[in-house]
């Protein structure tokens, strides 16, 4: 917006328009580490419009940090902590700064190197081990075959991850990279506010479509190999269906982790328990009237998850002294998870 310097007195006035794209009110965090030379390199910045991405990291209109951060924003995300490198030789250390950044709900990267996006993996590993609790969501590279796609997921295999695919295409329906899906994606779990209900059938704003269709037999593979699959139906891009990369456990097959929902519920109870637990006791005895007001707020919190159908039932809830160290005490239960809707048979008996 320019201004005219007038010297008469009186008021003045002036305006401008932009296609403003900046992040939901309720949504949550997502982390960005990409190459950019034009924002200083190591420096966290904290976006929550397109327009603020432009004027800090710049735009060539392709899969650039401001595009991606564009799709997170649009999709759901209330902000994005977008962090700078160099080169690709930069993100392992990126990563390890993000992983001491709170409030990050899932990370994206700028890379479909699968070297970068195991060192991904790692980082967000080791900050849910920190509790910061986080997923990241990755992409296939350009024209990546099924096989291909199953492999990379086949390597990362953590129920932390999720792995996009088809890519997607340019203005012009040239095939790119799935980083744009992985963005958009990203946007629409951080979006989400009730960590039971399936990703599948999610709407994918922004995105100009998917670079190849995917049948039905290759959506199957794709599933039962750790691949969340695309899919564009009149134009409108959708999730078929949210799975994690996690297919095996010490080599053997495991589908304990295949449903994203599943991890998304247990980052939602048991850092929630945490919290309310370390606001509600932060000075407290160690004694039986403590542990006793300890188990009731753990019961009142599940039984909060259970109203809310994030969780089906619990059980077991026991608080007791720590044997070894007098000034802890150990809180056990389980919880079952709830899990998405992804299918509906019909049966019909006809007579004729």
């Amino acid at each position: 917006m320019s201004i005219s310097v007038h010297q008469r007195p009186g008021v003045y006035s002036s305006y401008d328009a932009s296609a403003v794209v900046s992040g939901s009110g309720y949504g949550r965090v997502v982390g960005l580490v990409g190459v950019n030379t034009k924002a200083p390199a190591g420096m966290v910045q904290i976006i929550t419009s397109y327009d603020r991405a432009v004027t800090v990291f710049g735009s060539d209109g392709g899969e650039d940090m401001a595009e991606l951060i564009r799709l997170a924003l649009k999709n759901g995300a209330s902000r994005v902590a977008a962090l700078p490198v160099t080169d690709e030789s930069g993100y392992e250390g990126a990563f390890a700064r993000m992983a001491g950044v709170e409030d990050i709900a899932l990370m994206i990267c700028g890379s479909t190197d699968v070297t970068v996006q195991k060192k991904l993996r790692d980082s967000v590993v080791e900050a849910s081990g920190m509790r910061r609790e986080r997923l990241c969501v990755v992409a296939g590279g350009k024209d990546e075959d099924v096989d291909g796609l199953i492999a990379r997921a086949k390597e990362l295999n953590h129920e932390r991850v999720v792995l996009v695919a088809p890519g997607g295409v340019d203005g012009a329906g040239a095939a790119t990279s799935g980083l744009a899906v992985a963005a958009a994606v990203a946007g629409a779990i951080a979006g989400e506010n009730d960590p039971a209900v399936p990703l599948g059938g999610a709407e994918l704003l922004g995105l100009e479509g998917l670079s190849v269709r995917l049948e039905d037999r290759d959506i199957d593979r794709l599933i039962l190999g750790g691949v969340t699959p695309m899919e564009s139906l009149g134009g409108v891009v959708s999730v078929v269906r949210g799975v994690t990369t996690r297919t095996t456990t010490g080599g053997t097959a495991d589908s304990s982790w295949r449903d994203l929902s599943a991890i998304r519920v247990v980052d939602d109870v048991v850092p929630g328990l945490r919290d309310v637990l370390r606001t509600k006791f932060r000075r407290a005895k160690n004694t039986v009237q403590s542990r006793g007001a300890i188990r009731s707020q753990v019961v009142l919190e599940l039984e909060n998850k259970l109203a809310r159908e994030i969780i089906t039932g619990y059980e077991n809830v026991s608080v007791t002294a720590d044997e070894t160290d007098p000034t802890r005490c150990l809180v056990d239960f389980s919880f079952a998870v709830a899990h998405g809707l992804n299918q509906i048979w019909l049966t019909a008996h006809i007579t004729v």
